[in-house]
């Protein structure tokens, strides 16, 4: 059965077991619902919620686990002969799952009947000339090898979608009479229906949590092979990034930790005086027409795709720096220092447009949490307005000030199309903005592009470059926190 109907059948019985729940509750004290403990309709939600959330919780570790516990049991009747030496297991595995898919639409459409299907054999027919006459396009010649285990593959995902059905179905019913035969009018149903909501709560609020172990985790066992593979003095103390996929390949971080940080330090020389400027002139200076029209206009930025940043960086921006600086004699400057329109600077101008809202909306809320009373004061001692918003509020939001400008910091390290249109792909130390670089999180797209080998430290590294891209941030991010707990003001 599809999930979609499951999931369906899933909460048609949830709504029938509330009515039926409530129901039979009211029932046991002649429909008189003072004689209940709890209301009605905690009946109901217990009756509800006993026969879907157990099932809605094995039927989402299923659809997750399936696939592994296939794909194990698949990748061992794929003989280590049938394994080209330019290949991987991973990549015959990937093969197997796309014919598998393709016999599946070939099913589907009737094309072929199941048995049909089964008696395919790579020895005596072209599968690949077979499926392409139904309409599935397959990449390469299916060799016998692969097309046996593309058969055990959706004879497994078919068993296991018919247990998966069975087993979901009979929790859900199971879960659904047990709630109701304990419905009654001594039954503490809204204990039991809330202390289910909390933990339910407790479960969301740790997913977050779980999620970013998770991904900490499955980057540093990735690492841990890297580094089996490669020498790790080179990966954090040489000073050449040449991956190459021939086994030489020079893998440092220091180039590419150096162009990150270059263009988010020019990033941030653009977004901070303009955003910050613009939080005071919001906060001080503007009325209430002028900042119910501006604050949203200016917060818009935030919410333009990177992507579209990126574009503008190539078409745009880059163009215009090559109009001053790479023109020669018929530039404004009559210089040439700039090749061509991706540059460092390039892409830091833009990255920090797109970071002005983060420091002006923050720092704007921030200022505004400054009392009153303390900008009276100061005027009342005889200071300007320009001179109290530089003695008195500015020093007084400072700590969550700096708290901004670090997590903005953040989002800019972390940034990748900007940098990918805008910079570059150039790994190399150099002082020059308006030469081409590059940063980690390009790498790390360039290194996990195509068809790649997990087996190789050329690709491997780029989990060694995510965790350290992980650890940067996580630092920034804790040293904000540390900043604006510790010098932050407590006003009454």
């Amino acid at each position: 059965m599809p999930v979609f109907w499951l999931v369906l059948i899933l909460l048609a019985l949830s709504v029938a077991g509330f009515f039926l729940g409530r129901q039979r509750a009211l029932a046991s004290v002649g429909g008189n619902s003072k004689n209940l403990h709890s209301l009605p309709n905690y009946y109901g939600h217990n009756v509800a919620l006993s026969g879907l959330v157990p099932a809605l919780g094995i039927l989402v570790i299923w659809l997750l686990a399936q696939p592994f516990f296939i794909d194990g049991r698949v990748s061992g009747l794929i003989p280590d002969s049938v394994i080209p030496e330019s290949s991987s297991r991973g990549l015959v595995m990937s093969d197997v799952r796309r014919v598998a898919e393709g016999l599946d639409i070939v099913v589907a459409s009737g094309g072929m009947t199941p048995a049909e299907v089964r008696a395919l054999d790579a020895e005596t027919t072209d599968v690949r000339a077979e499926l392409g006459k139904l309409g599935v396009a397959l990449g390469s010649d299916v060799r016998p090898e692969v097309l046996n285990a593309a058969q055990a593959y959706r004879s497994l995902s078919s068993t296991g979608k018919t247990a998966m059905t069975f087993v979901v179905a009979l929790v859900a019913a199971l879960g659904f009479a047990y709630a109701y035969s304990k419905t009654h009018k001594d039954f503490r149903a809204r204990n039991v229906v809330e202390q289910g909501v909390l933990g339910l709560l407790i479960f969301a609020a740790s997913l977050a949590i779980l999620t970013t172990v998770g991904i900490v985790l499955s980057m540093f066992f990735e690492t841990i092979n890297f580094f089996g593979l490669h020498n790790w003095t080179d990966f954090f103390f040489g000073a050449t990034w040449a991956p190459n996929f021939r086994g030489d390949s020079e893998l440092s971080i220091l180039p590419l930790i150096w162009g990150t940080l270059y263009i988010s330090v020019i990033a941030l020389l653009v977004a901070v005086p303009i955003g910050l400027f613009a939080a005071i002139y919001l906060s001080e200076y503007a009325n209430n027409a002028v900042r119910s029209f501006a604050k949203p206009l200016l917060e818009i930025l935030a919410g333009i795709p990177t992507i579209v940043y990126g574009l503008f960086a190539l078409l745009t921006v880059g163009p215009m720096l090559v109009r001053f600086f790479g023109q020669g004699d018929n530039g404004i400057l009559g210089v040439e220092w700039m090749a061509g329109a991706t540059s460092v600077l390039t892409a830091g101008v833009v990255m920090g447009i797109m970071l002005i809202p983060f420091v002006s909306s923050l720092s704007d809320d921030i200022i505004n949490a400054v009392p009153q009373a303390m900008r009276d004061g100061s005027l009342g001692l005889g200071a300007t307005k320009s001179e109290t918003i530089r003695q008195v509020v500015v020093p007084a939001a400072l700590p969550g000030i700096v708290g901004a400008v670090l997590l903005a910091a953040s989002r800019a390290i972390g940034e990748t199309m900007i940098v990918v249109m805008g910079a570059g792909a150039i790994a190399k130390f150099s002082v020059n903005p308006l030469e081409s670089m590059t940063t980690i999180t390009t790498r790390i797209v360039s290194q996990l592009t195509g068809d790649t080998d997990f087996a190789s430290p050329e690709t491997l590294v780029a989990f060694a470059l995510g965790l350290t891209l992980f650890v940067i941030t996580l630092g920034l991010n804790v040293l904000a926190l540390a900043i604006v707990r510790k010098y932050r003001e407590q006003y009454d």
